[in-house]
């Protein structure tokens, strides 16, 4: 069905629409090539939600050569109004003859029909060349949009006997440097870092991306039941950061607004913040990817509530002991049959330690690679 120039025109859409990276959410990271006699005349990616789609940059740049050409674009063109218009509307008027996307959009928006208008217009039109890489790139994207729920991952750093800290808490440091800087590679990409008041009293953490450039900070959310977290914690010291609560005092509630954390109150579930609510929440806020780094309970909680997607976890080559801190405060399962699965999706050493990427067999089994 497609070429081998079809392959590599696409792969170098995908490759622009990685730049956008840090900085589309909460839209989805788009590129597009246009080709005309087998020359690149126009290319484009996505940048900032609210400025030109992939599409119209490379538009912009083929000019009158867009005309009986080939476009290559990541996702498929759009075909509503949002706070641009519609791509699609942009290709026609263009004249281009061929449209191959790599996926159709999950948006319901779109959903097909930006192809639909495309074909109408008398465009030739495909999708599905590399697929699962563009898939890849937008995991955030399409599950908010499929399941109403941000992408969650949930970064550990232990010893390779699966400990977190000594017993005394100190942590410092299990990793090197290299796997240190790969975090806040994955904090740049996230749309939010979660963690729990348990993490925030105990490590007073900023949770920031640093030594990354980048333009955007991600938002900080800590889950803080009854609102402990200090007027004066590191992380609120930048603007960003989410208190999601169940229940305060007034003192206390004034007392970190005045500290600049914008508070969410969240429905109570066993004395705890309804994680599954939370979620629901900041989905409806636009936020695709959550990276959570956090300790033992609330991991678990995640996991229990059937919230985490992927599982990256950072192994140090050292042993810290029986009774270092353990990695997940989960119960054991009743038997081997109920044990919970994951896959395991990469496997890559990162300077001194190592890195392996899972996913949770629920979402598997939801189609999302």
């Amino acid at each position: 069905m497609w070429t081998a120039d079809d392959y590599s025109y696409m792969a170098q859409a995908l490759r622009l629409a990685e730049r956008g990276l840090y900085t589309t959410s909460p839209n989805p990271r788009v590129g597009c090539v246009i080709v005309k006699d087998h020359v690149i005349v126009g290319e484009g990616w996505h940048q900032r939600a609210g400025e030109p789609h992939a599409e119209v940059l490379a538009l912009r740049q083929a000019g009158t050569s867009a005309r009986g050409a080939t476009a290559y674009v990541t996702l498929e063109p759009c075909s509503h109004f949002g706070r641009t218009p519609p791509c699609a509307d942009a290709l026609v008027a263009a004249g281009v003859a061929r449209v191959v996307a790599a996926m159709q959009d999950p948006n319901p928006q779109v959903a097909g029909s930006g192809l639909a208008r495309l074909a109408a217009a008398g465009i030739t039109t495909s999708s599905g060349l590399l697929a699962a890489q563009a898939q890849q790139l937008n995991i955030g994207f399409i599950q908010r949009m499929t399941r109403a729920r941000p992408w969650l991952r949930i970064k550990t750093a232990s010893s390779l006997d699966g400990k977190t800290a000594l017993a005394n808490g100190d942590s410092k440091w299990i990793t090197a440097a290299a796997a240190r800087l790969d975090v806040h590679r994955l904090r740049a990409r996230s749309c939010a870092i979660l963690t729990g008041i348990g993490t925030v009293l105990a490590d007073n953490p900023q949770l920031n991306v640093r030594d990354i450039e980048t333009t955007r900070q991600p938002l900080r959310i800590i889950v803080d039941s009854h609102l402990r977290t200090p007027t004066d914690a590191r992380i609120l010291q930048d603007k960003g950061a989410i208190i999601a609560y169940t229940q305060a005092d007034a003192s206390a509630r004034e007392g970190l607004i005045q500290a600049g954390a914008e508070l969410i109150q969240v429905d109570d579930l066993q004395g705890k913040v309804d994680l599954s609510a939370l979620m629901a929440i900041l989905a409806q806020r636009g936020i695709n990817e959550i990276m959570t780094e956090a300790g033992a309970h609330l991991n678990a909680g995640l996991i229990m509530a059937g919230l985490v997607d992927e599982w990256v976890m950072y192994l140090a080559p050292t042993l810290l002991g029986d009774t270092a801190r353990g990695l997940f405060t989960l119960p054991e399962p009743a038997g081997m049959s109920s044990r919970r699965e994951l896959s395991i999706h990469d496997v890559r050493q990162i300077g001194l330690d190592l890195r392996i990427t899972a996913h949770f067999e629920h979402t598997t089994q939801q189609s999302i690679h």
